[in-house]
């Protein structure tokens, strides 16, 4: 359903989904025409879960190559010795509804469960009965590790060459989450030279895929991305989407909307939404952690009108800047809450500098504040974010962003050119804010394609910067 299609379908008020997957919905098109989109994002969960603890016992005790085996006329006891999983440590990459979900049905085998999960806050971990830890720690501690993460720039093999470096050789991985998490050529490479004992795997970096060399290997239990394939889950999603559809023709709150329906938001307010969303990915990106509450202040004119959902905007852009995936207004203040993260919004008619202005206070579970402020200018209301921790910018929020805070000096505008230069990485814009000559500023650049981890790492050196922080926004 693109836009052409949704603008001919005059009488249309519903597109649903029975699935996950809206790559062929042109979803502002049908908010635009106040059409709701309406999906099944929870409706695999349990059997993504389920397939994923499969694949691990599976592993644990060579089920598969067993079964080949034997269905072969060899009786190979001897060959195929596994391993208990009872007070084993289980690594859990990812801690987000999947993984909670493993951890939970793992407990009660009697595994001690820890998990990496850089934006979720420690006491959510702690009341389900998991030790939260950096990811190299769970890789040197962990008998088995099983991944629930998205594929960002930031988790693309993740586990790799390096990481598996770090891991017992008794280790065994699951990755029935996205292929490109887990470096396939790494793993490979670890398993036949005795540092892995083995992997579960039903995701690929490149699918369909029928001749990995992995597949040839009896450590490595293989499926062709099962996750969602049980018939449980299938019927849950249809049943999920004439549920959404029913309430969204009655007029009803609908749990799994995708957009949010026309008539609901003051068309004073509408435009403000997406510039929330940026704010709070910034802000998210620029903490390196999930906030624990942001507070969104409404200032001048706006502030008139209700302006209530700009806190699910804000839950929903620092949502976005972890790596979530499937993030929605109704279902991102559930997905906030099981990373133990509130949002809230106060409002204001004073506004000296602008007609309206939105200021975002997103504190940290550290103690520490960031605060960005943002507006809408002119008749076309251009997005612009106008300072970032008080230094005053005049920033367009656009799909990539560099930033770098450090001590005022002469030539760090010349190094930070030249090293972008030459790494090929065109500089659309910069802007320099600082509070005084010679002391701490901050540089915020527009570029053309996202910065590389080694290119911000020899930025920081050379510059002795406190902080550079490259920024891809989403939507």
């Amino acid at each position: 359903m693109d836009a052409e299609a949704i603008a001919a379908a005059k009488g249309l008020k519903v597109i649903a989904r029975a699935g996950v997957g809206l790559d062929n919905v042109d979803i502002p098109a049908a908010t635009a025409a106040g059409v709701m989109v309406v999906n099944a994002p929870t409706s695999n969960i349990v059997s993504a879960a389920e397939l994923a603890i499969s694949l691990l016992l599976a592993s644990a005790r060579f089920i598969s190559p067993a079964h080949a085996a034997l269905k072969a006329g060899k009786w190979a006891r001897s060959k195929y010795t596994g391993a208990e999983l009872f007070e084993k440590t289980l690594g859990i990459v990812g801690f987000g509804r999947i993984g909670q979900l493993v951890a939970h049905r793992m407990q009660a085998f009697g595994m001690n469960v820890i998990a990496y999960d850089p934006y979720l806050q420690p006491a959510r971990a702690a009341q389900l009965g998991v030790e939260l830890v950096e990811l190299d720690e769970l890789l040197k501690r962990s008998d088995f590790i099983t991944i629930h993460l998205p594929k960002t720039k930031e988790t693309a093999n993740l586990i790799g060459v390096e990481a598996l470096k770090k891991v017992k050789k008794e280790v065994r991985i699951i990755n029935a989450a996205r292929g490109g998490v887990l470096d396939e050529a790494a793993l490979y490479d670890a398993i036949t030279e005795g540092r892995v004992a083995g992997a579960g795997l039903d995701v690929y970096v490149t699918e369909p895929c029928t001749d990995s060399p992995l597949f040839q290997l009896d450590q490595v239990i293989a499926t062709p991305h099962l996750g969602a394939s049980t018939d449980e889950a299938q019927e849950r999603a249809g049943i999920a989407v004439a549920v959404s559809v029913r309430k969204a023709l009655a007029g009803e709150l609908v749990p799994d909307a995708v957009n949010v329906k026309g008539g609901a938001i003051h068309d004073e307010i509408r435009p403000s939404l997406p510039l929330v969303e940026k704010m709070a990915q910034i802000a998210t990106a620029l903490a390196g952690e999930i906030p624990v509450s942001m507070d969104i202040s409404v200032k001048g004119d706006i502030s008139g009108h209700d302006s209530s959902i700009l806190a699910i905007s804000a839950l929903k852009g620092a949502l976005l800047a972890t790596g979530c995936e499937d993030v929605t207004y109704v279902n991102a203040p559930g997905l906030a809450a099981e990373r133990g993260m509130t949002s809230s919004v106060s409002t204001t008619p004073d506004s000296p500098e602008y007609r309206s202005m939105i200021s975002l206070h997103a504190a940290l579970a550290s103690g520490h504040q960031i605060r960005v402020d943002g507006t809408l200018m002119g008749i076309k209301k251009t997005e612009k974010i106008i300072a970032i921790d008080g230094f005053d910018l005049d920033l367009p929020p656009t799909e990539n962003l560099l930033f770098l805070r450090y001590t005022d000096k002469p030539g760090v505008v010349g190094a930070v050119g030249n090293t972008l230069g030459t790494s090929k990485i065109n500089i659309a814009g910069m802007q320099v804010a600082r509070e005084a000559a010679g002391g701490k500023a901050l540089m915020a650049l527009t570029v053309d394609s996202t910065v590389p981890d080694a290119v911000t790492d020899s930025i920081k050196k050379e510059i002795a910067a406190d902080l550079v922080r490259s920024v891809s926004l989403v939507g």
